[in-house]
């Protein structure tokens, strides 16, 4: 099913504006919550949007877009005005369509689902002669989402929480209209018996000092004799990353910072400058176990457009750690255990371990050779945007398409966001590409006065950058959700980059340090929240 959200005015034209309010900044904020949910809930959606960012655009191109597109169904989300008295939401359909008509169906469907849950007055389905209903060729709807100019309805409006609601409310109706199948979640085996656990967890932090981390043995055996030599006494503690097993050095654990920063610098000053520290959360859990009889089966699979069930996601735990500067450093994962490490100050993300969106588990690159472009998103949007915005105030608000299309891709989106900023100077475009080519990450853009790729919308133009990284990531075929959009995703040798650090000579030439600086950029973006 192809999806055509319109979101009213935008750009040049605010649309209404009342009690502090705009229409297009609403509408926006709606239309995008939209998506976001019937692609995350829905199985075989595709949807494509007039704007996605305040860019102006005429009603021509609205509904030429819908109808070049070849949409199934194409929906105007809008907010009313008038007199401070009226309120309430209605929508309209095309008034040449006659009572039977398809629209009208759908028309049927969408306004119940939508008033279920919206607090506004039902003023009624009606019709009109709009624009973009009229000129529109597939089955059109445009809704009124409240008056702006109304008190009451206005504070509705401001409720980010209350426009997700109105979100919801288009969505059950479009997936119960067009029969869409919810996406399938994951399987609870029936069991005679449930064994509930009651845990009792305890939590201390351990300081480690390292002094080197390598693949062979023997030269971590070779440290340890060097350091015993200046009557520092070490040991060897062993590890695996991407199955391999690696040698840290150890010198000592603390209980405080203080004094593991303390012991770092006598290190360093002894001419180790490889030394790091590796900050450990140890969890000792006491469990009791009960085991009672179920109350009954918890089997789900995928649903009809009615449930509002929402798939369930798992969280691994990780660990994490930072290599000395000539050997790659270790990790390992223990279900107990989470790591930080600091080295001189910094920090940085572990490569092997794949932590779940909704982990708030700082990530730690402990090998920038070795971290993936494919990966977990561990910033929110508004995280992203927030960032950015320090640095320059007039920066887009871009964080959603990277959380989003990162990932429907699988590519780390806030990652892909910080090379966005390394490539746009914060997004204030001091090199050759322009603000007006939504280009976020140069692409094109060869060297000398070549200015690169130009992209319809910002969303497009972040949409090129993510599947340009997919090019270079992986062998796999690109997803089929979106349309290829990346002029230069057939010139790249398929999955010659994998890692952030693989782009250097790639992506930017000569570009040495390309992707070190955008995972140094990335640290600093996830120690800010």
């Amino acid at each position: 099913m192809k999806l055509y959200l319109d979101p009213g005015h935008g750009g040049e034209d605010p649309g209404a504006q009342g009690n502090g309010l705009n229409e297009k900044d609403i509408t926006l904020a709606i239309a995008l919550k939209i998506r976001k949910i019937i692609l995350n809930d829905y199985e075989n959606v595709q949807v494509k949007m007039s704007r996605t960012s305040d860019t102006t655009r005429s009603l021509a191109q609205r509904s030429s877009g819908a109808n070049a597109w070849d949409a199934d169904f194409f929906l105007a989300i809008h907010i009313n005005s008038a007199d401070s008295s009226a309120q309430g939401y209605e929508d309209f359909i095309y008034d040449g369509s006659s009572t039977t008509s398809k629209a009208a169906k759908y028309q049927d469907i969408i306004h119940a689902e939508v008033i279920k849950v919206n607090q506004l007055k039902d003023r009624g389905q009606k019709k009109a002669n709009f624009h973009v209903i009229r000129e529109t060729k597939m089955p059109s709807i445009l809704t009124e989402n409240g008056f702006i100019s109304n008190k009451h309805d206005a504070a509705l409006m401001k409720d980010s929480a209350w426009q997700q609601k109105v979100a919801k409310g288009h969505v059950n109706g479009i997936a119960k209209a067009f029969g869409l199948k919810r996406k399938a979640v994951k399987e609870t085996p029936k069991t005679a018996t449930t064994t509930p656990k009651t845990t009792q967890t305890t939590t201390k932090t351990v300081y480690t000092v390292y002094v080197g981390s390598y693949k062979s043995k023997e030269n971590a055996q070779d440290r340890v004799a060097e350091l015993k030599k200046k009557s520092i006494k070490s040991s060897i503690v062993t590890t695996k990353i991407s199955g391999a097993t690696w040698y840290r050095v150890k010198v000592a654990s603390y209980s405080t910072n203080a004094n593991a920063e303390k012991r770092l610098k006598a290190i360093e000053k002894a001419g180790y400058d490889d030394a790091f520290i590796i900050t450990e959360k140890e969890t000792t859990t006491t469990t009791k176990t009960e085991t009672t009889k179920p109350a009954a089966s918890t089997s789900t699979t995928a649903k009809p457009a009615t449930s509002t069930n929402k798939p369930s996601t798992s969280t691994p735990a990780t660990s994490t750690s930072k290599p000395s500067t000539s050997t790659p450093a270790t990790s390992t994962s223990k279900p107990s255990t989470s790591t930080t490490t600091s080295t001189k100050g910094s920090t940085s993300t572990n490569p092997t371990t794949t932590p779940n969106n909704t982990t708030k588990e700082i990530p730690i690159i402990a090998d920038p050779g070795q971290f993936t472009i494919l990966g977990p998103t561990f910033l929110s949007a508004e995280q992203m945007d927030q960032f950015v915005k320090k640095v320059n105030p007039k920066a887009p608000a871009l964080g959603e398409f990277y959380q989003t299309l990162g990932k429907y891709y699988g590519i780390r989106g806030d990652v892909a966001f910080a090379q966005a900023i390394h490539e746009t100077d914060y997004f204030r475009f001091t090199g050759v590409v322009n603000p007006d080519q939504n280009n976020f990450a140069g692409i094109g853009a060869t060297g000398g006065d070549t200015r690169g790729a130009r992209f319809e919308s910002a969303e497009e133009g972040v949409l090129a950058q993510l599947q340009h990284l997919y090019a270079y990531a992986t062998t796999k075929p690109l997803p089929n959700q979106y349309p290829l959009v990346d002029p230069r995703f057939h010139l790249v040798d398929r999955g010659s980059a994998p890692t952030w650090t693989a782009l250097n000579g790639k992506w930017a030439v000569p570009g040495t340090t390309y992707g070190q600086s955008i995972l140094a950029l990335y640290q600093q973006m996830i120690h800010s929240v």
